[in-house]
């Protein structure tokens, strides 16, 4: 079993690599007076802790988190498959051992043409790796389906949207399932153009219009990383019987560092 034990690729860069040191750093962050509710989809940033960990502990603190998680990330090494999903083992960080539901992984990628078993691509990856110790925190005992995209073909990733959407209803498993995007927003610009282009692209995925949603990220060049799996998000979510989203919180990197002239931005949402 030990080659399917997927080990932290990031401890200790993006996050805390003790299990005290992390559960600290979420406790800091976490909105204890928050609602929670029952949602079918949401999207979380992924950058190290100190700069989006504000936005994504928020969001998570007003989520009820289900048995299932379905992840879906952007593939900022390069390796493995363009569509890649991995479909058994356990995944492990400083808060403990996740297993992958192997049977609902194996689900999608029999219902997916496009989705390929790969584990290269998830195993030096961060941007899914980084949202488990948020999800830890609150629940100990859920399970995962890994799924990363290197690939931006629309018409695709609309397709696996719909796989993923189409698997769910068919297991009847809508009620113990969320889907998480993971997604920074736009990069490296000044934080007046950042915010504005950022606003474009926020204001698509609460209109849950995933067509808008491309033509921005084109139209205005914005630099969001995860728009892949936002879109895939968004084509599920509205599946299965998605009406509305909402902005939890909204920060850049320059929120946090002072320095306004080049900044990330991030982005929590919920979609119910």
């Amino acid at each position: 079993m030990s080659d399917k034990i997927r080990q932290p690729a990031v401890a200790g860069q993006f996050y805390p690599s003790s299990s005290q040191g992390l559960k600290n750093q979420i406790e800091a962050f976490i909105d204890k007076q928050a609602q929670k509710i029952d949602i079918i989809a949401c999207m979380l940033p992924h950058a190290g802790y100190i700069y989006s960990g504000g936005v994504a502990a928020e969001t998570v603190s007003r989520i009820n988190i289900k048995n299932k998680v379905i992840l879906l990330g952007p593939n900022h090494t390069g390796y493995g498959a363009r569509y890649s999903i991995m479909p058994e083992g356990t995944w492990q960080t400083p808060l403990g051992e996740i297993r992958i539901d192997s049977n609902l992984a194996g689900d999608i990628l029999n219902h997916s043409k496009y989705l390929e078993s790969d584990n290269t691509a998830h195993t030096y990856e961060h941007s899914l790796e980084v949202e488990l110790p948020f999800l830890q925190y609150f629940k100990t005992d859920f399970e995962i389906v890994p799924i990363i995209f290197l690939s931006d073909e629309f018409e695709v990733l609309k397709k696996i949207g719909e796989d993923i959407a189409d698997t769910i209803k068919e297991r009847n498993i809508k009620d113990s399932t969320i889907i998480v995007a993971s997604s920074d927003m736009t990069h490296y610009e000044s934080q007046d153009q950042a915010q504005k282009k950022d606003k474009e692209a926020i204001q698509a995925i609460l209109e849950l219009n995933e067509d808008k949603l491309i033509d921005r990220i084109r139209r205005l060049n914005i630099s969001m990383c995860g728009y892949a799996p936002a879109i895939t998000m968004i084509s599920a979510a509205k599946l299965l019987g998605a009406k509305t989203a909402k902005l939890i919180k909204y920060q850049t990197s320059g929120d946090v560092t002072g320095d306004k002239s080049s900044v990330v931005g991030y982005a929590g949402i919920i979609i119910y």
